[in-house]
């Protein structure tokens, strides 16, 4: 009888494909961001996911550094998992056919029916070469778009953003984006709440959309030269109030069209559509967390009327208010403890 690769039923079991030449970043990402969600959004709480890596072959897999990964699970672990994630390889870069080599065709074979699959980089030529990603949306690294298009042009590619998410399969650009795709899961599965908590203790942004650029070729700013945080920090904490680009440009000193281009260069949006994009955040919060009405959750985000949340979130997130709140905490059901 076939040994489990998971030990603690109930939670989330995270299989993470790593294929030689593997990039130890990516691996490290979906420990550390899977590994710090705990329930109830405490660092004491329950774990939420158990995360387990394996390869085609157990035993050391090549990385890109001067050292070897040992990695104790074959691919039976694909087997059990409800999300699986395969990352990038250096294997991908050269690929010359858009089909599966037979190790890889088996091991997918494995992964049950309606289990979630997700890509790092270029671990979407993987779900691209076992069909997943056909007449979907996907990216990869921009690096590879010629390549990934020339491949597979039955795949929908969109070049430009950090993750698409497809329901049951998602994929991620560059590595660090995996990050992004980490914590866009797990706000799906437990909330904002939880991801915002992941967030923190990992020390990075708690969201960024999936349609933000991937690359923008502009060049490094100067040190010397003013930056737009100082007037972010001042938005942030009065989202609720009405807050013009003037008020913005203000903060930093700057006239508003230089504001403006210096704010693109740092974020990669404009700052009207970054601050309607921190206010829907505030409102998703409000809708998981509280009872409070979506009247008064437009009121509390700055974003003015139901009418105006509802467009706003509708042309974000796909979903009313109201369906968003039901997802997240179920019909008629009360707050927590502490929201």
């Amino acid at each position: 009888m076939a040994m489990t690769v998971f030990s603690h039923p109930g939670r989330h079991r995270v299989a993470v494909l790593a294929r030689e030449v593997l990039l130890p970043i990516e691996l490290g990402i979906a420990h550390q961001i899977f590994g710090q969600a705990r329930q109830g959004a405490s660092a004491d709480g329950e774990p939420l996911y158990e995360v387990a890596t394996c390869a085609l072959s157990p035993g050391d897999v090549r990385t890109d550094g001067d050292f070897t990964v040992a990695v104790p699970h074959g691919p039976g672990a694909l087997a059990e998992a409800d999300t699986v994630i395969v990352l990038s390889s250096y294997e991908d870069y050269v690929q010359e056919t858009p089909t599966l080599p037979a190790p890889l065709a088996e091991a997918f074979a494995l992964i049950r029916p309606g289990v979630r699959v997700a890509s790092i980089c270029t671990g979407a030529f993987v779900l691209a070469s076992a069909g997943l990603l056909d007449g979907r949306r996907a990216t990869t690294h921009w690096r590879y778009t010629e390549l990934f298009a020339r491949l597979f042009p039955r795949v929908e590619l969109d070049p430009d953003v950090l993750y698409t998410d497809g329901g049951t399969v998602l994929t991620s650009a560059g590595c660090a984006s995996g990050i992004d795709l980490c914590l866009h899961m797990i706000r799906r599965d437990h909330g904002t709440a939880v991801a915002n908590d992941v967030a923190r203790r990992t020390v990075v942004p708690p969201h960024r959309e999936g349609g933000q650029v991937q690359y923008i070729r502009r060049p490094v700013p100067e040190r010397s030269a003013p930056g737009t945080s100082a007037a972010r920090a001042w938005a942030l904490r009065r989202l609720q109030d009405p807050i013009t680009l003037g008020q913005l440009a203000a903060r930093e000193s700057m006239s508003v069209r230089h504001f403006t281009r210096r704010f693109r260069d740092e974020v990669g949006l404009t700052p009207m559509n970054w601050l309607t994009g921190q206010r829907i955040e505030l409102a998703r919060e409000l809708l998981e967390e509280s009872d409070v009405p979506v009247e008064q959750v437009a009121a509390r985000a700055g974003l003015g009327t139901a009418a105006n949340l509802r467009h706003h979130f509708h042309a974000a997130l796909g979903v009313s208010p109201s369906a968003y709140r039901t997802t997240f905490r179920g019909p008629g059901q009360a707050p927590g403890p502490g929201h």
